[in-house]
């Protein structure tokens, strides 16, 4: 078996840090980097995606919604053309960021309330899906595993990747659970590693379906997110699961 290991990243603006990059960096194969609207900078972008060059990780856009205040986990009552061009324009200048730095840009993950959105509305969905295959038919769309997003992803003629959370606990649809709820948050790195051999194993029961995981992704603002990065990717390792770029198997 094989997974990805993917991260949130850049997720740094102005004088605020959040997360923990670069010690993140060296232990994952995506990277995820905020494109300005919910988070980050372009001297953050610069940064991270020059660091994730430097460790030989794939570099993915990580478009949301233009809500720094909250982080972009807030609903937003965006039109479809709104969505479309807002992700072609933070995808494109995460791209400008990788080329300059020598790397191409290999998959786009949209972040927070965009990403929730589109697991299950299909207006904002395919509007992402329109956005990136509009930037390139060569990029990975990143989706929540089983969710409307892959749909859309396939049917604009994108490769997509099914997306699992370690860190995060699931509702029985299949769906995340929100983070208001009490233990929707796994931050305890031994709970968290042995989640994610549990996704990587038996997949994601979503609705009437079981589907299997193509990429596991760990929260950078989490508090523990290095120690669970190590976690994960050492318990993956032990039961024989090969971490690699999804641009690799998918």
């Amino acid at each position: 078996m094989k997974i990805d290991l993917n991260c949130d990243m850049g997720e740094s603006f102005g004088r605020y840090t959040l997360g923990h990059d670069e010690a993140i960096m060296p232990l994952i194969t995506s990277a995820n980097i905020a494109c300005g609207f919910h988070a980050g900078d372009p001297l953050v972008m610069a940064k991270t995606v020059a660091l994730a060059a430097r460790f030989g990780v794939a570099v993915g856009a990580h478009p949301g919604c233009p809500d720094l205040q909250g982080f972009g986990r807030r609903s937003m009552d965006l039109s479809p053309d709104e969505v479309e061009s807002m992700v072609l324009y933070q995808v494109g200048a995460l791209a400008g960021f990788a080329r300059a730095a020598g790397a191409e840009l290999a998959h786009v993950k949209p972040h927070g309330a965009l990403y929730n959105q589109a697991a299950t509305d299909g207006v904002p969905a395919q509007a992402i899906a329109r956005g990136v295959a509009r930037f390139s038919k060569n990029l990975i769309l990143v989706g929540l595993a089983g969710s409307v997003l892959i749909e859309a992803g396939v049917e604009a003629g994108l490769r997509v990747a099914n997306e699992g959370f370690p860190d995060r606990a699931y509702n029985p649809d299949g769906t995340l659970m929100s983070r208001r709820m009490p233990g929707a948050v796994l931050e305890s790195p031994e709970e968290a590693a042995a989640h994610a051999v549990r996704l990587v194993r038996d997949g994601i029961a979503f609705r009437d379906s079981r589907v299997r995981v193509d990429t596991l992704c760990i929260h950078g603002d989490n508090a523990n997110a290095p120690l669970i990065a190590e976690a994960a990717r050492a318990a993956l390792e032990a039961n024989g699961v090969e971490v690699e770029t999804m641009g690799m198997f998918l």
